[in-house]
C-alpha cells in the first residue's frame, strides 16, 4: 500500500490506537472505515490498521455495520492462504472498532490499471489467476467475498498478489439473507444474482474476478451510466460483452473464459474459484505467446476510461458520473423490470365551495339498491369462497419423521395433493421425510400441492485409491471429497519411500458416507537395524545373513590380501559390527584373496646361513640341503625363480 496524498490534516495521524498502535500516515479510506500505516509498539512491527468511521460505530439502525466490521475481522482471521491479506488483530478504542492487518507494500490492482490503462493478455490471466487461488482457499472454508475488485487486490514489490477486505464476506451458508432490503457491494462488479435477490455464493465471486478480468484487457469496465442504480440494472439485465468487441484481435478463448465467468446465469459460471483457476489455466495453455505479451490500445487512445465522454459516441455506454467505480455502494434489493403505474387524481376547481342540498332522485335510489345488493352478493360469495369453496384454508401438518405412505395419507386425507421428492440427509433416516414444502402449520388453500422431501439417508460418496501418494496429497485428496481424514499409523517398509501411503483402512471404490473418515498407513521407511559382525565367515555365509529377511542389506564385496584369515573370509566391513544402519542400505565387505605377494629374490652364492635369514625375514618358510659335491656352504640352487612374486608363507629349497 502507498500512503495516499493528504490535503487536510487527519487526527488519527500520531495517536497512540489502544496504547499499542502508533498511526503513521493515512494509506487508504473508503465507505466503512479509513486504513492507516501503523507500527506496533508492542511487537515493534509495521502493520496496516483499520478504523471504522465514527459515525458508522455509533449508529443503531437495522444495519449494523460495527458488527459487520467484526465479521470482517472473524472472517479474514480464518484464512492463511499467502494470497490473503493476513489479519493480526481486532479491538475498540474510543468506542471505535479497529483491527490490525499485515501491511503490503506496493501497489493496488486498480493502481496498476490507472497507470497502464490496458495490461498485456498474459499478464491480465496471471493476475486473475492468483486472485482465484487465493478465492480458492476462502471458498473451501465456505466464505464469499462478495465485494472483488481492483481496490481490494494488492500487488506488493515482489509481485505478488494478495486479496483483502473481507468486509462483506460471511459464511457461504448466511450469504443469501438480504438486510434490511439492502445489498453492500461495488456496482461495477456486483454479480446480477445479488442486485436481483441478494443471493450470494461462490459465484458471485467468479463473476467479479470476470469483470476484472473484462477490464485489464480492455481498459473499460463493462457497463457504466449517470448512476449507480443505471448501471446495476444493466448487469441484471444485459450480457456483458466479449472483450473482442473492443480488441478485435483477441482468440475467442479469451472471450470464452471471460463470458462464461460473467454469465448472468450463476449456473453457467464455475462452482467455485478452484473450478474457475482450473478453467483459466486450460485457458491460458492454448493462447499463444505473441497474444499473451500484447496489449490492447486504451480507449480512445491513451485517454484513461473514467475520462471518455459518453456523448462522443452514441453506441457506448454511459460513463458513472455521480459514483466511483471502486466505492461499495448500498443499493435496493430487486431489480427486475417493474410496469410503470398510472396515478389518476381529480381536483374540484373550487375545493371550497358548497353546493346547494338536494333530495336524491328516483334513479339514483335504484341504483344505489342496485350496488347494496350486488356488494351484498360479493361478501357472501367472498364468505363461501374462504370457508366452503376454493378459497378455503387448511393448516399443513406435520409430517417429519414419519414414511412416505404415511405422510402421503395424511396430507391427502386434508385434501391436499403431494409432490414426492427426494434428497440426502445425515440425519434423518432412509425413508422417512425430512421436511414439507409449503412447512409444517402453514395456512394453504385446499388442493394445494405439498411437496414432502423424503430422505435418501447420508450421501455415499466413492472411497478415492490413495496408495502411493504422499501423505500431503492423501490428506488433500481425502478433503477435497469431503470426507474426514481418519487416523494415520506409520509403519517401517523397505519398498515404499517414507512419507508415502502403504494401505487405506476404507477400500478404495466402495461407497461409504460422504462424511466418515479415512485411515490409512503411510511408510517410515526402512526399519532401523544393528549391523552383525560377519568377521572370519566366508563370502557366501556373510552375504547370505546380511542379505536374508532380517537385515536385508545390500551387500558390496571387495577383495585384498591379508595373513589374518584364509582365503575367502571376510577381515574387514563398513559400516562396523555394532553398529546402527537402516535396512536396504548398502554395507562393504572385504574379503580376503590370500596371503600378501612378496618378491623372490636371488640369493645364489650367498652363505646359506645370510640367504636362510634373509627369506625368512620376507616371510618365506625356508628349506636347505647340504650337497655333497659342494664343499662349501655357499647357495648354489633355489627352487623359486628369482623376481616372481609369491604368497607370503611360500616355501623355498635351497642347496648349497
Amino acid at each position: 500500500m502507498w500512503p495516499m496524498s493528504e490535503t487536510l490534516a487527519d487526527p488519527m495521524i500520531g495517536r497512540l490506537v489502544d496504547g499499542r498502535y502508533e498511526v503513521r500516515d493515512r494509506v487508504a479510506a473508503g465507505g466503512m472505515a479509513t486504513v492507516y500505516r501503523a507500527f506496533d509498539t508492542r511487537l515493534e512491527r509495521e502493520v496496516a490498521l483499520k478504523v471504522m468511521h465514527r459515525h458508522l460505530a455509533e449508529s443503531t439502525g437495522t444495519t449494523n455495520f460495527a458488527a459487520r466490521f467484526r465479521r470482517e475481522a472473524k472472517a479474514a482471521a480464518r484464512l492463511t492462504h499467502p494470497g490473503m491479506v493476513r489479519v493480526y488483530d481486532q479491538g475498540v478504542d474510543a468506542q471505535v472498532p479497529y483491527l490490525t492487518m499485515e501491511f503490503v507494500s506496493g501497489m493496488t490492482l486498480r493502481d496498476a490499471i490507472n497507470e497502464q490503462a490496458t495490461l498485456p493478455v498474459g499478464e491480465a490471466l496471471d493476475l486473475s489467476l492468483r486472485v482465484l487461488e487465493a478465492l480458492a482457499s476462502a471458498h473451501r472454508d465456505g466464505l464469499v467475498h462478495r465485494d472483488i475488485k481492483p481496490e481490494n487486490v494488492l500487488i506488493d514489490t515482489d509481485g505478488n498478489v494478495k486479496v483483502t477486505d473481507f468486509g462483506l464476506a460471511r459464511a457461504a451458508s448466511d450469504a443469501t439473507a438480504a438486510i434490511t432490503g439492502t445489498i453492500l457491494g461495488t456496482v461495477a462488479y456486483v454479480a446480477p444474482e445479488i442486485l436481483a435477490s441478494g443471493d450470494a455464493d461462490t459465484r458471485a465471486d467468479v463473476y467479479a474476478v470476470g469483470v476484472m478480468l473484462f477490464e485489464m484487457i480492455t481498459g473499460r469496465q463493462p457497463f457504466t451510466g449517470k448512476t449507480a442504480i443505471e448501471v446495476a440494472s444493466q448487469h441484471v439485465h444485459r450480457d456483458v460483452p466479449a472483450p473482442s468487441q473492443y480488441v478485435p484481435w483477441l482468440p475467442p478463448e479469451v472471450d470464452d473464459i471471460v463470458m462464461q465467468f460473467t454469465s448472468r446465469d450463476p449456473a453457467v459460471r464455475p462452482a467455485d474459484a478452484s473450478v474457475a483457476a482450473a478453467a483459466l489455466r486450460e485457458t491460458r495453455a492454448t493462447v499463444d505467446e505473441m497474444t499473451l505479451s500484447r496489449a490492447a490500445e486504451p480507449p480512445s487512445g491513451s485517454v484513461p476510461v473514467a475520462q471518455l465522454e459518453a456523448e462522443d459516441d452514441q453506441d457506448a455506454t454511459s460513463i458513472l458520473v455521480d459514483t466511483d467505480a471502486g466505492s461499495t455502494q448500498v443499493l435496493p434489493l430487486g431489480l427486475a423490470p417493474v410496469p410503470e403505474a398510472t396515478l389518476l387524481a381529480e381536483y374540484e376547481d373550487d375545493p371550497q365551495a358548497i353546493a346547494p342540498r338536494r333530495g336524491p332522485s328516483r334513479p339514483t335510489i335504484i341504483a344505489a339498491a342496485i350496488v347494496a345488493a350486488v356488494l351484498l352478493l360479493s361478501l357472501l360469495g367472498f364468505w363461501w369462497y374462504q370457508t366452503q369453496g376454493p378459497g378455503a384454508y387448511t393448516s399443513v401438518p406435520n409430517v417429519v419423521g414419519q414414511d412416505e405412505e404415511t405422510a402421503t395419507a395424511a396430507l391427502t386425507a386434508l385434501g391436499f395433493e403431494v409432490d414426492p421428492r427426494q434428497e440426502n440427509s445425515d440425519t434423518v433416516s432412509e425413508g422417512a421425510v425430512i421436511r414439507t414444502d409449503p412447512g409444517a402449520q402453514t395456512q394453504q388453500l385446499d388442493g394445494s400441492v405439498i411437496a414432502i422431501f423424503v430422505s435418501l439417508g447420508p450421501q455415499l460418496t466413492e472411497v478415492p485409491s490413495i496408495v502411493g501418494e504422499t501423505q500431503s496429497d492423501a490428506e488433500s485428496l481425502i478433503r477435497d471429497l469431503g470426507f474426514a481424514v481418519g487416523a494415520v499409523e506409520t509403519e517401517p517398509s523397505d519398498t515404499v519411500p517414507e512419507g508415502t501411503v502403504i494401505s487405506q483402512v476404507q477400500t478404495a471404490g466402495q461407497e461409504i458416507r460422504h462424511d466418515s473418515a479415512i485411515a490409512f498407513t503411510v511408510s517410515s521407511g526402512p526399519a532401523a537395524i544393528v549391523v552383525p559382525d560377519v568377521y572370519g565367515l566366508s563370502e557366501l555365509e556373510a552375504k547370505e545373513l546380511l542379505q536374508g529377511d532380517e537385515y536385508a542389506l545390500e551387500v558390496v564385496v571387495e577383495y585384498e590380501r591379508t595373513k589374518d584369515v584364509e582365503k575367502g573370509q571376510v577381515f574387514d566391513q563398513s559400516p562396523a559390527a555394532d553398529s546402527e544402519a537402516l535396512r536396504t542400505s548398502t554395507i562393504t565387505l572385504t574379503v580376503s584373496e590370500g596371503a600378501p605377494l612378496v618378491v623372490v629374490p636371488d640369493v645364489r652364492g650367498m652363505e646359506w646361513t645370510e640367504a636362510r635369514k634373509e627369506l625368512r625375514d620376507l616371510g618365506f618358510s625356508v628349506s636347505g640341503t647340504n650337497s655333497p659335491w659342494n664343499f662349501s656352504n655357499i647357495v648354489f640352487e633355489q627352487s623359486l625363480t628369482p623376481e616372481t612374486e609369491v604368497e607370503e608363507g611360500t616355501e623355498i629349497s635351497l642347496t648349497y
